[in-house]
């Protein structure tokens, strides 16, 4: 084989081995901080690992809602199943009892640890002082 040709398929070889390691690299790092979002539908039908973290959602059930100091125990619903979940520290504003809402964290023992609570409001959004008139 010709230096020059050697030369270039060197060059090749090299290009292809940092792309893939660089490749590999990025998917490890994406895969290490994904969240699956389950329902709690979805979580009664499958194990998962409990070192795995994962984004639960869904309706905070009517009268769920539990306060002991500034541990909240509430109930996430889709009307089929549902799941506990335990929440230490301040919830958001827009968290209430028949509201959707997205928590992740871990599940132990048939209890979700949330360490994040998330509160959806409807897409109808509107600004509580604003006044609509109606020319009708």
């Amino acid at each position: 084989m010709k230096p020059e040709r050697r030369k270039r398929l060197f060059s090749v070889l090299a290009v292809i081995f940092f792309s893939f390691s660089g490749i590999s690299l990025i998917l490890y790092a994406l895969n290490s901080n994904l969240d699956y979002f389950f329902t709690p539908t979805e979580i009664n039908e499958r194990v998962l690992p409990e070192t795995k973290r994962i984004k639960i959602g869904g309706m905070v059930a009517k009268n769920s809602v539990t306060r002991n100091g500034s541990e909240i125990l509430f109930t996430i619903t889709d009307y089929q199943n549902s799941i506990r979940v335990k929440f230490n520290g301040l919830l958001p504003d827009l968290f209430k009892e028949e509201s959707g809402v997205v928590v992740l964290g871990y599940l132990e023992n048939d209890i979700f640890n949330a360490q994040e609570v998330l509160a959806k409001h409807d897409e109808n959004y509107m600004p509580p002082n604003l006044e609509i008139k109606n020319d009708n």
